[in-house]
């Protein structure tokens, strides 16, 4: 039987993706489970899984190509054995004469158009094609009217003459083109090229979501950001001295950990920490769970899988998911549902350096906690300078909901908290 391998549902509000690696070809034998696609899509790479044993058919797609949710993928021979090498590939050449691809999409962008002059058509063979999902003419008659294809978002995984057309207008017209990052207006840049070399290089699904989800954020959100500093020198101390036993259970023994800790018992002590803003019906939000993002430094950006219920896990049971969620979001293994659900977020950049930074708070969240990274410095303390091991931490949040006052209060406590960590039994 000849099944039709459509994109299935990839989870709430997720309508497409991008095709990051295709692992299997036409005539490979494959077994229900195995996957057959990796798609990145705005908040997580997924490993899409045949749903059958049998042999791949016909792959209609490309990789680096955008697919949307039900539309069809790949036809696959179900029920064939997987040992009959020849019964596999023998049909692979009939499928290939068959594939429609190339037909449809062709005259789908060809216009008529004047041909290029020498130089032009000089520049065009130098030309990296492999970013850009686009006919020839159609890039041609973009670098005509003075549009940059690779700015131009398309529809249907190409783009097209029509929106090269819709952007054009949409830059004329001043209004925000169709897939352009909400809230930033269009502009044209110069031809960089004029004064040295240059290199383009297409953003990420990941990227992409990331810069429009920053910019709602930031034009959204009044952001205050307060500073503060904690000494750890105690910390430091235990940690040196615990930090082999949470190896030998299988994680890490970091600040990040200690900080997990102490915001489950901070937010319980700051409800409207750990809350979310409905501007539409002029109301707070508050959850009574405590769910903490944290932000990943990836060679792909920066994604923020979720702990859940940290009030709820033990020093040791944080580390070891902290440590094991950091590993599958760089491996790119974090699945859709361990992105979700965040109620308050931490960010460290300590590992790198800085002083301070002013983090931005990660939507429909109020309140994100920046880490910067820790120094000696010279403390006054009974009357005698002394080198003390200083944390800076930087907390940002919407304005809307904390007050400055609630803001210091609550960064003094968390402060208070890893100085004197008995202060999250006393006050729970």
């Amino acid at each position: 039987m000849l099944l039709e391998f459509k994109l299935p549902e990839l989870g709430e509000n997720i309508k497409s993706g991008v095709a990051t690696k295709i692992p299997v070809k036409a005539g490979d034998s494959v077994k229900k489970d195995q996957t057959i696609l990796e798609l990145e899509t705005e908040k997580a790479v997924l490993e899409i899984p045949s749903p059958v044993d049998g042999v791949i058919k016909e792959i209609l797609i490309k990789a680096g190509g955008e697919i949307k949710v039900g539309q069809l993928v790949m036809k696959i021979e179900a029920g064939v054995v997987p040992e009959t090498k020849k019964e596999a590939k023998a049909p692979a050449p009939a499928a290939r004469k068959e594939e429609p691809a190339p037909k449809k999409e062709e005259p789908k962008a060809e216009i008529p158009a004047p041909a290029a002059p020498a130089a032009s058509r000089i520049e065009q063979s130098v030309e990296t094609h492999a970013d850009v999902a686009a006919a020839p003419s159609v890039r041609r008659f973009a670098r005509e009217i003075g549009i940059d294809i690779h700015h131009v978002p398309g529809t249907g995984g190409r783009i097209s003459i029509d929106d090269v057309k819709a952007y054009s207008k949409a830059l004329n017209t001043g209004a925000a083109p169709r897939g352009a990052v909400v809230g930033v207006a269009a502009v044209t840049l110069p031809d960089f090229s004029k004064w040295g070399p240059v290199e383009h290089q297409p953003l990420s699904s990941l990227r992409r979501k990331a810069s429009e989800h920053m910019t709602q954020a930031w034009q959204n959100i009044p952001h205050v950001t307060q500073f503060d500093k904690a000494d750890i020198t105690e910390l430091e101390k235990l940690r040196k001295r615990f930090g082999p036993k949470v190896e030998k259970a299988g994680g890490k023994l970091t600040v990040t950990s200690f900080l997990l800790k102490v915001l489950g018992s901070a937010l319980k002590n700051f409800p409207q920490f750990n809350s979310s803003l409905d501007p539409a019906k002029n109301e707070t939000i508050l959850k009574k769970y405590y769910n903490i993002g944290i932000a990943v430094d990836t060679d792909r950006g920066l994604v923020v899988p979720v702990i859940r219920d940290v009030d709820k896990k033990s020093l040791v049971e944080l580390s070891i998911e902290l440590t094991q969620i950091a590993e599958r979001a760089r491996n790119k293994k974090t699945t859709l549902e361990e992105m979700q659900g965040g109620t308050f977020t931490i960010t460290n950049l300590g590992g790198i350096g800085g002083t301070a930074f002013t983090p931005i708070v990660n939507f429909p969240e109020v309140a994100i906690l920046g880490i910067a990274r820790a120094s000696m410095e010279q403390t006054y303390i009974d009357s005698h300078f002394v080198p003390r091991l200083m944390l800076p931490l930087c907390l940002s949040y919407d304005h809307r909901v904390v007050d400055g006052a609630d803001g210091a209060r609550f960064l003094r406590w968390v402060v208070e908290a890893i100085q004197q960590p008995f202060l999250m039994e006393l006050e729970g």
